[in-house]
């Protein structure tokens, strides 16, 4: 599971402080993000799952299915994240990942430096450092993993995951967005900036 997830530029924190007021980035779309990944089991094998988590909205921006946990895996989920927000080079773009050797590989962190973004990088060891994304993960197989196995192979698994990440943005209910779904919150957030008197 992939997330732009941690800390705040103005704090220089590593996102790992939390609490209920902390503040996990003030702009739609430019919000740190997470990267972890995961892994299901189907009749043919694994497929391994990454997730882009935009930490303000928690709206799930980019995923990618695989067979495998090469680096590809969550540079293609970084990839669809960076297209579907139009994020531009040098937009203030915190990243968030664990240790893992996919998001520290040189690939994966040649392509957040082409991007000006900076990196956050976990502790090693450390499963609270990077708790928004692991609670993604949870919550991924309890609602669907869990639910709706068993899972034939990695293609099914990816029809699956397209549908519930429709699901989980469009309708599904956040208690840390005062419950409302990931894309409700940002529309409303759309609507305060626009509303808001512009300075000169």
């Amino acid at each position: 599971m992939n997330s732009w997830r941690a800390g705040c530029s103005e704090t220089g924190s590593s996102g790992s402080e939390g609490g209920p007021g902390k503040r996990t980035g003030g702009d739609t779309g430019t919000a740190p993000g997470s990267d972890p990944y995961t892994y299901v089991r189907t009749w043919c094998g694994w497929a391994y799952v990454a997730f882009v988590l935009d930490v303000y909205s928690r709206m799930i921006v980019g995923w990618q299915v695989a067979n495998h946990m090469r680096t590809e895996l969550p540079l293609d989920a970084l990839e669809m994240a960076l297209w579907r927000r139009r994020i531009k080079k040098d937009s203030g773009l915190i990243h968030h990942s664990d240790r893992g050797s996919q998001y520290v590989s040189i690939r994966y962190t040649e392509r957040l430096s082409e991007m000006g973004a900076s990196a956050s990088v976990g502790s090693v060891a450390d499963g609270y450092d990077n708790a928004m994304a692991e609670a993604l993960n949870g919550t991924f197989k309890a609602e669907l993993i869990e639910m709706q196995g068993p899972w034939r192979d990695v293609d099914h698994v990816e029809r699956a995951i397209f549908q519930w990440v429709t699901w989980y943005n469009e309708e599904r209910l956040h208690s840390a967005l005062d419950y409302v779904p990931p894309a409700e919150y940002e529309r409303d957030w759309w609507r305060q900036q626009e509303a808001a008197p512009q300075s000169a």
